[in-house]
């Protein structure tokens, strides 16, 4: 099939495709006589493949050490290796995610138990010291679950 077909049934723009096949990822393309590229069945599933794990996380540089030359060459072991090291990664980023986000729902109680006898100003400099007193804490938000 030619560049236009796969595009159209994988979704992508003809300039990602031959982005994919410039750095080694879409190795699958043959060059006619005419210097039309032809692309073989499989090429839907690999860049299938590549959009997914994209999605998933991987960079561009995990992929061209994760995907096969050969499709039916997959190394179950590295394979399995690869995803469960990602789920690592997930997890150790929700993890900081987590924190990040009870760090901010602090910071919201904090600017939210403003004294009625102060000004926004007034606020914002007594949420800062504390801040910079390390005061404010995520126990007022847990409190709240």
């Amino acid at each position: 099939m030619k560049i236009g077909e796969l595009a159209q049934r994988t979704g992508l723009a003809a300039s990602r495709i031959r982005f994919y096949e410039s750095i080694g990822l879409l190795r699958l393309v043959q060059r006619q006589a005419n210097g039309y590229r032809s692309y073989p069945e499989e090429a839907v599933l690999v860049l299938n493949l590549i959009t997914a794990a994209q999605q998933a996380g991987f960079s561009l540089d995990e992929l061209r050490t994760l995907l096969p030359q050969d499709l039916t060459q997959w190394q179950h072991g590295k394979l399995l290796d690869t995803l469960h090291a990602k789920v690592r990664d997930i997890e150790t980023l929700e993890q900081r995610l987590a924190q990040s986000k009870g760090h901010l729902l602090a910071l919201i109680d904090e600017i939210e138990s403003k004294p009625d006898d102060l000004d926004c100003a007034a606020n914002a400099k007594r949420v800062l010291s504390k801040m910079n007193l390390g005061e404010t804490s995520e126990a007022p938000r847990r409190a709240k679950k």
